[in-house]
């Protein structure tokens, strides 16, 4: 085992323990504001280029199109009660832990794709960012998040590629943290 998945194992561990209570009432929020599952289950595309299955909390509404937010024509239109909430602060994200324990994603890596972003995907096989495993935060995300276009997070995430150490990773959680805080580069 590496000492990346060790670093993986040892905080989603801790954090699910420690988050057990934001989790329970995020999950009574979503279940109480809008009609539907309160997990959604997206196909997201794995190391090499695998497929498997991402938890979020459920932040848009059941009917909203299988596309990135962006190239949704009025994205606030699919929002659920507070599903605004739960992207700005983040906790959409929390169930992805059950992905890094799984071994399904990392902490640090690219964000993974959409099953159907086929642009994103070529350009980061092309790159050799697919070898990947792929993170609940990367470089990508601490340097612009959702408003970066395909070809600069793919340099980002190519950056990442040549650069990743433990050392890098926690310079990338760090600002992470930073950017969470504060909000930052996040789409509604």
């Amino acid at each position: 085992m590496t000492a990346k998945r060790v670093m993986d194992l040892a905080v989603a561990g801790v954090a699910a323990v420690l988050l057990v209570i934001p989790f329970v009432l995020t999950a009574l929020a979503v279940a109480i504001t809008s009609p539907g599952p309160v997990l959604y289950w997206s196909d997201r595309v794995g190391r090499n280029n695998q497929l498997f299955s991402m938890p979020k909390f459920r932040s848009m509404r059941v009917d909203t199109p299988a596309v990135a937010t962006h190239l949704l024509s009025d994205p606030a239109h699919y929002l659920t009660p507070i599903g605004a909430f739960l992207r700005k602060s983040s906790l959409d994200e929390l169930p992805q832990l059950w992905s890094i324990l799984k071994g399904n994603m990392s902490l640090v890596g690219p964000r993974p794709a959409l099953f159907n972003q086929d642009d994103l995907v070529a350009l980061r096989t092309s790159c050799g960012v697919h070898e990947l495993v792929p993170g609940l935060t990367g470089w990508a995300q601490v340097n612009g998040r959702d408003e970066l276009p395909i070809p600069e997070k793919v340099k980002w995430d190519a950056e990442y590629l040549q650069k990743r150490s433990l050392g890098f990773d926690l310079k990338i959680l760090w600002l992470t943290f930073v950017k969470v805080l504060r909000s930052d580069g996040v789409s509604h």
